[in-house]
């Protein structure tokens, strides 16, 4: 390889695996601003805290910290012991991804049936219709009131999941977000007399009232809307990580070659071999 394309291969390699670390910090600091401020959302899966989003971006960011370090430290100080620990990293990364993908394929009906019990189970377990949380940290109640006013939907299955849950043991009520905007969110029943008895929309169990789908096949409906998008990342990620293979072991080999031949020679033609120094141009 000719030292003008070594030195191009080498700043381009560097300066991804930096921009890639920027990534993984910005990754890093947004799990972590989850964790703190939307905590709510692990209780949605109690038994699958790993599967939150804070958890999930803190993963990617872990990762991606690590290996861009060991790229930019490679490539800095054309260390062969860092490059051969991204090549390893990278390698790893691509078998976990392939077997991930492929147990997510082969499995995936198994995993949406988990998911959506784990799903009945937070709700039974854990909604609380009077704790509202607050506007940074907002209670389980909360987070399904905004996804069933976004999806229009009405529990995981359908609305009988609200059904006796322990907020309200032994009634066939829905939160309020589960009724239809178009219906009176109160209704008004004839009582003893003149007096008139006020039932929330909810509570009326009154199923016309309330959206018939459940959010389970809302959320894989806007999914499956979102392939498009996902096959585009998982395609950049891949090339990303096959140039992050290839030019790791043409660095790795170049070092190689240059520190044990004795014709090591300056990629400026007025700097003497000699008495040059390692610097960011080489």
């Amino acid at each position: 390889m000719g030292n003008a394309g070594y030195t191009c291969i080498r700043r381009t390699f560097c300066w991804l695996n930096i921009i890639l670390w920027l990534c993984s910090c910005a990754f890093l600091g947004v799990g972590v601003w989850l964790r703190l401020s939307y905590e709510g959302y692990a209780t949605l899966l109690p038994d699958h805290h790993v599967l939150s989003a804070d958890s999930i971006f803190l993963g990617i960011g872990v990762i991606g910290f690590v290996v861009s370090f060991f790229g930019c430290c490679g490539a800095w100080v054309q260390s062969r012991c860092f490059l051969v620990l991204y090549f390893l990293l990278i390698v790893m990364l691509f078998l976990s991804e392939f077997l991930i993908g492929a147990i997510a394929f082969l499995f995936r009906g198994g995993l949406g049936r988990t998911f959506a019990n784990e799903l009945r189970f937070g709700i039974e377990r854990h909604y609380n219709a009077s704790d509202r949380g607050s506007l940074v940290a907002p209670s389980v109640a909360a987070i399904w009131d905004s996804v069933q006013q976004s999806f229009q939907c009405c529990g995981v299955s359908s609305y009988e999941d609200w059904y006796d849950i322990q907020s309200w043991s032994g009634k066939r009520w829905v939160p309020e977000s589960c009724c239809r905007p178009s219906e009176a969110r109160s209704l008004l029943t004839e009582g003893s007399g003149d007096s008139f008895l006020r039932v929330e929309c909810g509570k009326s169990e009154n199923p016309s009232l309330w959206w018939s789908k459940g959010c389970a096949h809302s959320l894989q409906a806007w999914f499956e809307d979102q392939l498009n998008v996902v096959g585009a990342i998982g395609l950049g990620i891949a090339f990303v990580q096959l140039f992050g293979l290839i030019t790791s072991m043409l660095l790795f080999c170049t070092v190689k070659h240059k520190r044990e031949t004795e014709t090591y020679k300056s990629y400026s033609p007025s700097i003497d071999p000699q008495t040059r120094t390692s610097s960011w141009e080489d």
